[in-house]
């Protein structure tokens, strides 16, 4: 085994979906790997600058980051399908904002595979002049994946950005998460700016019902699958 091989391995756990066996990432990707598809949801890029434009000043370097994480996620598992599960762009005219070098960086992580853009929320209208194809949804054998959940068996979408809080020892820490009941799975966003929504938010109720799913929080090392009923 490779380092690359063992590092992809400690930095997974797995997560059923319909029956569909995939591995959650610590980086917030998901990787179906019968598939070789890999899955990364609101990626939000140019929120700086989109905050900027309000007078809210950020650093201006969450594009930067985020597509040197999604890089590095791709490297790792070498997909032969990536989906951009919505608001991969903060606003609609986000990507007028990219500079040179991030649109030099989005068609590297292109190159030699297929690419697909699902529209979201925040980017309903998105670009044709960045590569890849453009979907409201994408149905691959049992699973659909779309930006906004339903609630529907076999389904993995985003839109929330799940986080948990966890307390042990007298500690508390709060992250980003998967959440999962085995029949559906919402993603965690995985923008560097990208904020969460607490899996205690009435959202997550209405598609899971009463905190009868996972949480499979991302912590430092390796995800963690705790029960939402143990999450405050």
């Amino acid at each position: 085994m490779t380092e690359q091989e063992a590092l992809s391995i400690s930095s997974t756990r797995t997560l059923d979906v319909a029956s569909v066996s995939f591995h959650a990432d610590l980086s917030g990707a998901l990787v179906w790997e019968e598939e070789r598809l890999l899955v990364v949801s609101d990626l939000h890029l140019e929120k700086g600058s989109s905050f900027a434009m309000r007078g809210v000043l950020l650093p201006p370097f969450d594009t930067v980051a985020t597509l040197s994480r999604l890089a590095a996620v791709i490297a790792r598992h070498d997909p032969r399908v990536v989906i951009a599960l919505g608001d991969s762009f903060h606003d609609r005219t986000a990507h007028e904002r990219l500079s040179d070098d991030d649109r030099d960086a989005v068609s590297a992580l292109q190159s030699g595979r297929d690419w697909i853009w699902i529209s979201g929320n925040h980017d309903p209208a998105l670009p044709r002049d960045l590569g890849g194809t453009i979907a409201d949804e994408v149905m691959v054998g049992p699973i659909t994946f779309r930006h906004e959940p339903t609630g529907a068996a076999g389904e993995i979408a985003g839109h929330l950005h799940p986080k948990a809080r966890v307390s042990a020892r007298g500690r508390s820490m709060e992250r980003r998460c998967f959440a999962s009941d085995g029949e559906r799975a919402i993603m965690p966003a995985f923008g560097a700016y990208a904020g969460g929504l607490s899996i205690r938010d009435a959202a997550f109720a209405k598609i899971f019902g009463a905190r009868h799913f996972t949480a499979h929080l991302l912590g430092d090392r390796r995800v963690h699958a705790i029960a939402a009923s143990r999450c405050s």
